[in-house]
C-alpha cells in the first residue's frame, strides 16, 4: 500500500512525486534536498511533514513523533534561521548543522536538519558544509528552502535533489484567508498583491497588514496630488520601526524564558549572542519591510498603468477600484511607466547603505515631479 501523499503537496505535483517515492518504508530519501519556489508556496510545511515522517520510522508511536515534530521539540530535529540581517552566516550553520550532523542521532534512526533561505549563505558558511553535502553520515538528511533557488550557491546547489514547488493558485490563497474571517474582496486583493505567495498574502489581509497598504497608498497618491510636503514617507518609516521593535521584543521574551535554564557562568555569553542576534533580527524586518512598502507603492502604480491601458481586470488592489480610476484618470501611461521605475530603482538602492529616509524622501518628490505636472 502507498503512502499518504505528504501534508502541503496538494499543489506541488513535482515535489508530491519526488518526495512521495522517498517516504519511508519503501523509499531511500536522499541526503540532501533543495526546496525551492516562491515564497508562501508551502515549503515550510511540506519540509516539516517530510521531516515528521522520516523521524516517526520505526517509532513505537509514530503518531507521538509526528507531534513533537510539528511543535518543534523533536530532539533529532535542527530548525535553523539566518541570524545576520541579510545573510546565513557561518555561526548559524558551523555547530547546528556540521558539528551535529557528526553526531548520532538521539532516539530516532536518523537526524534531519532544515536550513531556511539557504540562497543568503556565504561562502565561509558554504564551505563549512561541503563535506557534510560531500560525505554525509548515512542518518543525516539536510533540507534547504530557498525562495530563490537560481541563487543558492553553485557548490552547494549541485549537492542536492531539487524539489520545485509552484506558487499557489490565487482562488486557492482567497479560500484560505477566507476561513481565517477576510473578506473576499481584501482577500481578492492581498492574494493579488501576494502573488502567490501565501504568507505574504496572509500578512497583508490580516493584524497590521492592511495598516501597511493604506500607509503605502497614501505616499503613492500623494505624489500626483502634490502631497509630498506631509512627508507620508515618514509614516512608513515609523511603521518599519514599529514591526523590527515588535520583533526583537518577541525574541526577548524567548530570550529571558530560555536564560532561567542556562548555568550562571554561561548568561553572561548567552546575553551578548543574544544582544547580536536581536539587533540583526531588528535590522532584518525593518528592511524587509520597508521593501514591502515600495514594492505596494510599486503595485499601485502598476494598477494605474492597468486603468489607463484600459485593462483594470489586471489590477491587484481590486478593493479600490474607485480610487484606481479617479487616480488614472488622463493619466500618461509614459509617467506611470517612469514612476515604476524611479520605485524599483529605490526597491535596488535601500540594501546598499543608503540612508532610507533620505532615499523615500527623494523618491516622494521625484515622483510628485513626474506625476503632478
Amino acid at each position: 500500500m502507498a503512502p499518504a501523499p505528504l501534508a502541503g503537496t496538494e499543489h506541488h505535483p513535482h515535489a508530491a512525486a519526488v518526495l512521495g517515492a522517498a517516504l519511508p518504508p519503501r523509499g531511500r530519501p536522499s541526503h540532501a534536498y533543495l526546496f525551492g519556489g516562491p515564497a508562501g508556496a508551502g515549503k515550510r510545511t511540506v519540509a516539516r511533514a517530510f521531516a515528521a515522517a522520516l523521524l516517526a520510522e520505526g517509532a513505537p508511536e509514530p503518531d507521538a513523533v509526528r507531534g513533537r515534530v510539528e511543535r518543534g521539540s523533536h530532539p533529532d530535529l535542527t530548525w535553523v534561521t539566518p541570524s545576520g540581517a541579510h545573510e546565513l552566516l557561518v555561526g548559524d550553520i558551523d555547530a547546528a548543522v556540521v558539528g551535529a550532523a557528526a553526531r548520532t542521532p538521539f532516539e530516532a534512526r536518523r537526524r534531519v536538519f532544515v536550513i531556511e533561505r539557504a540562497d543568503t549563505m556565504i561562502e565561509q558558511a558554504a564551505n563549512k558544509m561541503l563535506k557534510t553535502l560531500e560525505e554525509p553520515p548515512p542518518f543525516a538528511h539536510l533540507i534547504l528552502l530557498s525562495d530563490r533557488p537560481g541563487e543558492v550557491l553553485p557548490t552547494i546547489a549541485s549537492r542536492c535533489q531539487h524539489v520545485r514547488f509552484e506558487a499557489l493558485p490565487e482562488d486557492e490563497v482567497v479560500a484560505r484567508l477566507g476561513r481565517e474571517g477576510v473578506e473576499p474582496r481584501p482577500a481578492r486583493a492581498a492574494a493579488r498583491l501576494a502573488r502567490g505567495d501565501a504568507r505574504l498574502a496572509r500578512e497583508l489581509a490580516t493584524g497590521e497588514g492592511p495598516k501597511l497598504r493604506v500607509a503605502a497608498q497614501r505616499f503613492a497618491r500623494a505624489a500626483p496630488a502634490a502631497e509630498m510636503g506631509e512627508r507620508p514617507w515618514r509614516e512608513l518609516l515609523a511603521q518599519a520601526r514599529g514591526r523590527a521593535d515588535a520583533a526583537a521584543a518577541e525574541l526577548d521574551q524567548r530570550h529571558a524564558a530560555t536564560l532561567e535554564l542556562t548555568a550562571k557562568r554561561d548568561r553572561r555569553r548567552a546575553d551578548t549572542e543574544h544582544a547580536e542576534r536581536s539587533r540583526r533580527l531588528a535590522r532584518r524586518v525593518h528592511t524587509e519591510t520597508l521593501d514591502l512598502q515600495l514594492a505596494l507603492i510599486g503595485l499601485w502604480y502598476r494598477d494605474l498603468l492597468c486603468v489607463a491601458l484600459d485593462t483594470p481586470d489586471l489590477a491587484a488592489n481590486v478593493d479600490r477600484e474607485a480610487e484606481l480610476a479617479a487616480d488614472a484618470a488622463g493619466r500618461d501611461p509614459t509617467a506611470l511607466r517612469q514612476a515604476l521605475e524611479l520605485v524599483d530603482d529605490t526597491r535596488q538602492r535601500l540594501p546598499l547603505n543608503v540612508t532610507e529616509e533620505l532615499a523615500c524622501e527623494a523618491l516622494g518628490y521625484r515622483l510628485e515631479r513626474l506625476l503632478a505636472a
